[in-house]
């Protein structure tokens, strides 16, 4: 029996012992978004400040669970009172809801360097859960020497879901585009 506890111990602390850490690198990352306005142009959008975080224990990230927290009032659209407004209860309501998060909690393979990635979503105080499209673009070496790994995603959510704006969806769409990509660096 002991030998069984022993051998059980020794597995855990294995396994857990080959666990990547990965944290995001901000200035080769980015979270952007895209809206259509009137059903005729497209307003794109981007959050200045987020944290990101993987911890994958493959080489292939098969098995990878991402994290991401932004900073709501970080959102940029190139224009201020858009921007103004969307700070506001009918919009994000940042006063009352700061961050937007999301943590994955399933990865399932869809082909070379491809995956849908499973996770929850929570903005506005609403988590539900949403798929993204991921792609590994691949893994090097910086400069630092530290290992470095690179993914782009992708994703298409309901605003009204997370109750984020009361207007029609002729003015502005319900569905979002959402877009990330960067690079992640070994801890």
């Amino acid at each position: 029996m002991k030998k069984a506890v022993v051998l059980v111990l020794g597995l855990l602390v294995s396994i857990g012992s080959f666990a990547q850490k990965w944290a995001a690198d901000k200035a080769h990352a980015k979270v952007n978004f895209t809206v259509t306005h009137l059903m005729l142009s497209e307003v794109d959008g981007t959050f200045r400040n987020f944290d990101a975080s993987i911890t994958s224990s493959k080489e292939d990230f098969s098995d990878a669970v991402f994290e991401l927290t932004i900073d709501a009032k970080s959102v940029n659209t190139n224009q201020d009172n858009r921007d103004a407004h969307l700070q506001k209860a009918d919009m994000f309501d940042t006063e009352k809801y700061p961050t937007i998060t999301f943590k994955s909690t399933s990865i399932k393979s869809v082909g070379a360097k491809k995956y849908q990635l499973g996770g929850n979503l929570t903005m506005k105080g609403v988590t539900k859960p949403v798929t993204i499209d991921l792609t590994l673009i691949g893994t090097t070496t910086n400069r630092q020497g530290k290992k470095v790994v690179g993914f782009k995603a992708a994703g298409t959510i309901n605003r009204t879901d997370f109750g984020v704006g009361a207007m029609p969806s002729a003015v502005v769409s319900e569905e979002v585009e959402l877009r990330a990509s960067g690079e992640f660096v070994a801890n």
